[in-house]
């Protein structure tokens, strides 16, 4: 896979894993940055502005939590709205990988076509 291909791909479910991951608990911008990062290669740097654009979508709220190591920290939290957009965002997202997965099926690489010897 091409890398420009693959920075698109993930940049196309950003949202969507930032929503899933605060749908399980709450979290502060590092730590979900961090998650991202090893889970599908997400840079550190992307996550705050999403994180405000989410917020001033409505999205997410956020609170101050003591933290042992420093400052408070500042947690997101997923809203009705966001469990809202997420749900949604999973209906579309099954449905276009179950989409994609027909036309691949449909569409042998060209190395299967040949390998019968057709053509």
């Amino acid at each position: 896979m091409t890398d420009s291909l693959l920075v698109q791909l993930r940049k196309g479910v950003l949202d969507m894993c930032v929503l899933a991951m605060l749908a399980q608990q709450d979290g502060y911008a590092y730590d979900i940055a961090s998650r991202l990062a090893q889970d599908i290669g997400m840079g550190e740097g992307t996550i705050y502005p999403l994180m405000r654009r989410m917020q001033a979508d409505g999205l997410v709220k956020t609170y101050l939590e003591e933290s042992s190591s420093g400052p408070p920290r500042k947690y997101y939290q997923l809203t009705r709205a966001g469990h809202a957009a997420l749900a949604a965002q999973r209906t579309e997202w099954t449905s276009f990988v179950a989409s994609v997965a027909r036309v691949l099926a449909d569409n042998p690489t060209p190395s299967a076509r040949t390998a019968g010897g057709a053509r």
